[in-house]
Order: C-alpha cells, then sequence, then structure tokens
C-alpha cells in the first residue's frame, strides 16, 4: 500500500523505535503509548486488518502472535501483558495495516487503548 503508514515505517521511509524484526514481522514502540511499554507489533505484508485475514495470508497474523512472546521477554514484562487489535473505524483502528498492541510494564486498567491505531 503506497499511503499506508506502516508499510512506509516497514520500508525504512519514515523511522521508528524498532524493537524486534524478522522475515514476516516488524515490531516498534508506539508514539502515543497507552501503557510503560506500548509496542505495535505488524506483519511485513500488507494485511488491513483481521477483516481480511484469508486462508493464503493468516500466516502472517500467526506470525505476529508467535513474536509477542519474543518481544514481551526483551521487554521483561514478567508480571503479564495484553495483546489487543482493533478492527474496523468503529473499534477505533485508525491505520489499515493489521496490526497488534503490545502493553504492559504496569498494573493496565479495565479499558486502554483509546483513538490508538
Amino acid at each position: 500500500m503506497e499511503n499506508c503508514i506502516f508499510c512506509k515505517i516497514i520500508n525504512g521511509e519514515i523511522p521508528s523505535d524498532k524493537v524486534y524484526e524478522d522475515e514476516h514481522v516488524y515490531a516498534f514502540r508506539d508514539i502515543e503509548p497507552q501503557a510503560p511499554v506500548h509496542i505495535l507489533i505488524v506483519p511485513k505484508d500488507h494485511v488491513a486488518s483481521v477483516a481480511d485475514i484469508s486462508a493464503e495470508n493468516s500466516h502472517l497474523a500467526a506470525k505476529c502472535l508467535e513474536a509477542v512472546g519474543k518481544i514481551a521477554r526483551i521487554e521483561n514484562l514478567s508480571g503479564g501483558y495484553r495483546v489487543i487489535t482493533n478492527t474496523g473505524r468503529d473499534a477505533g483502528q485508525t491505520v489499515f495495516h493489521l496490526h497488534f498492541h503490545l502493553l504492559g510494564g504496569a498494573e493496565l486498567p479495565a479499558m486502554i487503548v483509546r483513538g490508538a491505531g
């Protein structure tokens, strides 16, 4: 997607605070963190949202979820963490590139991600 901000971040066109990268996944710190640790985990291939996961691309979501534990260990989130994805405008999705919010580093309130991707 040529106008996708996350695609531009993955391609190095926009700087980010990268915390993890592998063949399928790119993870970076959210610029408006909602917790002491707030990392966005995105597939390198563009998928708009959970609604667009199919048999052909479901491995990308799986790779993102496989990265969660690795990143949580890197960030020392031994007390626990939350993983959230928003799907569609009504749910608060503002960047239409599949991504997972990894939040932790403190006790989290019941509702946390507001207007964050």
